[in-house]
C-alpha cells in the first residue's frame, strides 16, 4: 500500500512538472519580449538572434545608454523640435522599442499614463509627434558583450507638464 501512494505520488508530480511546462511555453521568451505585428512594424526591421534567443535589455552590458552624445543629444533633438499638446496633459508618454545588432531600431510601441501612473489614452496627437520623434533618433549603438554586438531592448519616457516634454527618462 504503501508503494502505491509513494508511486502515485511520484507520477502525479512528474505530471504537474509536464503540464507547467506546456503552460509555460504559450508565454513570449523573455518577460516584455515585443512580438511583430505586421499592423505596426515594418517587416525590414531584423532582429540580431534566432527567435529562441532573448534580446538584452537596455541595464544589460558594460554601458547603460547607448546613444551617440548620450542623453543630452537626445534632449537638445527634441528641444529643436519643440514637441507640444495644446491639451495641457500631465502624465508620461513611453516609447519602448529593440535596437538591433546594427544600431538600426523597430518594434516601437507607446504606453501612456497620468501623473497618478494609470494607463490613459488622452492625447493621441502628442503620443504620435513622440513616436515619431523616437523614430527618428539615428545614434542608438548596439550593445557589445565579449566582442560580440547585440540587440537589446530601450526605451524613452518622456514625463509631460502642461502638454510639454519637461524630462526625458531614463
Amino acid at each position: 500500500m504503501i508503494r502505491t501512494v509513494y508511486f502515485l505520488t511520484l507520477f502525479s508530480f512528474g505530471l504537474m512538472s509536464c503540464q507547467t511546462e506546456k503552460s509555460i511555453s504559450k508565454y513570449p521568451v523573455t518577460v516584455g519580449d515585443i512580438e511583430f505585428d505586421e499592423k505596426l512594424d515594418d517587416p525590414a526591421f531584423k532582429k540580431c538572434t534566432p527567435e529562441k534567443l532573448i534580446s538584452l535589455q537596455y541595464y544589460q552590458g558594460t554601458k547603460g545608454f547607448n546613444y551617440k552624445g548620450e542623453k543630452l543629444a537626445i534632449i537638445e533633438k527634441l528641444q529643436n523640435e519643440k514637441i507640444s499638446s495644446e491639451t495641457k496633459m500631465n502624465g508620461y508618454i513611453t516609447v519602448r522599442f529593440l535596437v538591433n545588432c546594427e544600431g538600426k531600431t523597430g518594434l516601437f510601441r507607446v504606453q501612456q499614463m497620468n501623473a497618478d501612473l494609470k494607463e490613459i489614452v488622452p492625447d493621441k496627437e502628442l503620443a504620435d509627434k513622440l513616436l515619431r520623434f523616437t523614430k527618428s533618433l539615428d545614434g542608438w549603438m548596439p550593445k557589445e558583450i565579449k566582442g560580440f554586438k547585440a540587440g537589446y531592448y530601450q526605451y524613452l519616457t518622456y514625463k509631460i507638464e502642461n502638454g510639454k516634454v519637461s524630462e526625458v527618462l531614463p
